[in-house]
């Protein structure tokens, strides 16, 4: 069962990602300040929850788009300047996406779902599974969900793994995929690929298709080529199930 908070709060008793970064049980703290006003107002967007006039006013100015979508969204894409807070997002929702969803009606005996990491090297990936690992710590009924801790991975008791990937589309296969966050997809390079980016997402999309799983790619701006390119391009500004985002630092 998905964790709550003690006073209840959230949709019909569920923590929502609004109460993820706003309750001082959870990350209240760290994300509940001015500064992460904009990223509040994507997310709960990008989930469907009801925004203010406020928070509104952001999410026009970051996607272009007159208000959030109607349908179900089961992409987000991100093209953020540097140290506009990418890696901490990145944290959050895969903590969101392993310890605040139930999957197990979904899943067959001895499987996990796993929300996937991927990076563009191992330094990268460990560096957001330091923001990771410190969100499930700094929360003691995060932190009871803990079942087994390695240094690429964690795994929770209720059948849900956090694990790390460097970007290799021969290393993504054969997962049960909740949820992948595509980090710094801009700058993906391979010696196995000319288009690591693209044949990653397309290796990937079968495995989440069993959970329903959301892709969040998020990427500082690099070039006009790429999947975050491509994506931007077709879809900035447009209604439909993937919303793009553009914001600077």
């Amino acid at each position: 069962m998905a964790p709550t908070t003690g006073n209840g709060s959230g949709l019909n008793g569920v923590v929502s990602i609004n109460d993820l970064m706003t309750d001082p049980e959870l990350f209240g703290d760290q994300f509940g300040g001015k500064s992460w006003a904009t990223w509040r107002a994507l997310l709960a967007g990008f989930y469907g929850l009801p925004l203010d006039d406020q928070e509104l006013e952001l999410f026009r100015r970051i996607t272009a788009l007159p208000e959030p979508s109607h349908v179900l969204l089961f992409e987000l894409w991100l093209a953020v300047g540097r140290r506009g807070g990418k890696s901490q997002i990145a944290a959050l929702v895969a903590v969101y996406e392993a310890a605040f969803k139930d999957y197990t009606d979904r899943l067959a005996p001895g499987e996990v779902a796993t929300v996937m990491v991927i990076a563009q090297d191992r330094k990268q990936a460990r560096n957001v599974m330091r923001y990771i690992t410190g969100l499930l710590h700094s929360n003691p009924m995060l932190e009871q969900l803990i079942l087994r801790e390695q240094r690429e991975s964690i795994e929770l008791t209720n059948r849900t793994v956090i694990e790390v990937q460097s970007a290799s589309f021969r290393s993504v296969r054969g997962y049960t995929v909740a949820c992948v966050i595509a980090d710094e997809i801009a700058f993906w390079r391979s010696d196995e690929s000319a288009n690591p980016d693209k044949e990653i997402i397309n290796a990937l999309r079968p495995a989440m298709a069993t959970l329903g799983g959301k892709l969040i790619a998020l990427s500082s701006p690099y070039a006009k080529r790429g999947a975050l390119w491509d994506t931007y391009r077709r879809h900035y500004g447009k209604p439909g199930n993937i919303l793009i985002a553009q914001a600077d630092t």
